[in-house]
């Protein structure tokens, strides 16, 4: 009895954490960036929240659903 309960505890922690990663996963997905890359290589992320990201975003939406038709 003791070893089925420590199997049933192991696997409501691996739930519990893969749970854990999919939310976060789901969460970031679902953020809007903007990501400039430079000739050296170099590479900024813009995240929402700032006046200067969301004017860029802005502009990217408007090309992405003139993209898609």
């Amino acid at each position: 009895m003791p070893r089925r309960r420590a199997l049933a505890v192991a696997a409501a922690a691996a739930g519990s954490a893969a749970g854990a990663v999919f939310l976060r996963r789901r969460a970031t997905r679902r953020r809007e960036r903007a990501e400039l890359y430079f000739a050296d290589g170099s590479l900024v992320t813009l995240s929402q929240g700032s006046p200067e990201p969301d004017q860029l975003l802005a502009h990217a939406r408007d090309v992405l659903a003139a993209a898609r038709g």
